[in-house]
């Protein structure tokens, strides 16, 4: 399945539409700083419109107030969006009659595997739900205990999902057999990231989708599942992920504190350069809409081709 022509022709100036989407489960950090730029940039360079929007789907990880605080923040350094915000917490409607398309097309089953189960087959943590992990296809049949709390997997069909990414080039994975039949709705009833966010970036017409390198392996789950409900296929532009010097993820690390509004200029100067942005020095000692003013009129992301990661020890 080689779906480079229809992504190539979806984002142009005239229809442009962004979005940032944070989770509520932590606030926003260096990391999370990155990616809203990157992703603010890309749709202010292009003259489009920027959404945003709260992923707070998985309601025992969120922290009270972290949206509202996520929103302030963004407002602290200069980030303007349009329209309203939404909240997935909203759009279950949404969800619940994606899932009904998917299962009326036979292409969702019931699975009955536990997490311990599920970890005999890879080397993870069982306490903890791993999309990534491949999973063999236990219950493709039917589960194998009927009468168990079930989670709905979607069936990935053999064969490669190919995509030519804006910053990473052309990218390959056989779903069926790098990560198999994958969640979309989990044993707790809650709709899985998987499925809201095509459905959400499909219901709010986004033409490109901007983010961390971290979730350019979910993009063919993705796009398998763009397909089945039939939604357009945006353009892609995977960042670099901002780590740790030994290759942390920084959200799980010690630098994962929040920014804070009071030094927004300074922190947004430091964003742009881990960016491969070259922001003037004494704009980072002005007023933080100068410099977004500055970054949105000289913005290219062409320095950052092919680069996956960016370490903190480099910056």
């Amino acid at each position: 399945m080689n779906v480079n022509t229809a992504i190539a022709t979806t984002a142009t100036a005239e229809n442009y539409r962004g979005r940032f989407a944070p989770s509520p489960s932590g606030f926003l950090h260096l990391g999370s700083l990155l990616a809203a730029t990157g992703s603010y940039l890309q749709a202010r360079a292009h003259g489009g419109s920027w959404l945003v929007r709260i992923e707070d789907l998985d309601a025992p990880r969120m922290i009270p107030g972290a949206a509202d605080q996520i929103l302030r923040t963004l407002e602290h350094f200069g980030f303007e969006w349009d329209g309203p915000v939404t909240r997935q917490s909203d759009r279950l409607d949404l969800y619940r009659s994606a899932l009904d398309r998917l299962t009326e097309a036979g292409l969702v089953y019931p699975c009955s595997c536990t997490r311990q189960e599920l970890a005999s087959h890879h080397s993870a943590d069982p306490a903890e739900e791993n999309e990534d992990c491949f999973y063999p296809g236990t219950c493709r049949a039917g589960p194998r205990r009927a009468d168990a709390p079930h989670a709905l997997r979607f069936r990935a069909a053999p064969g490669k999902v190919e995509f030519t990414d804006v910053l990473q080039g052309a990218y390959r994975q056989n779903v069926a057999t790098t990560v198999g039949d994958f969640v979309v709705r989990r044993k707790d009833g809650l709709y899985a990231y998987q499925l809201a966010v095509v459905v959400d970036d499909g219901e709010q017409g986004i033409t490109e989708v901007v983010r961390g390198c971290d979730l350019l392996s979910n993009t063919p789950r993705q796009i398998l599942l763009r397909k089945a409900l039939d939604l357009s296929l945006p353009r892609h532009l995977h960042l670099p992920l901002l780590v740790e010097a030994d290759g942390r993820k920084l959200a799980k690390s010690r630098r994962s504190v929040p920014v804070v509004g009071s030094d927004a200029t300074a922190q947004l100067h430091t964003a742009l350069v881990q960016l491969r942005q070259q922001p003037p020095a004494e704009l980072a000692r002005g007023h933080v809409q100068g410099l977004m003013t500055w970054a949105i009129a000289h913005w290219n992301p062409g320095p950052m081709a092919g680069l996956r990661e960016i370490r903190v020890e480099a910056v």
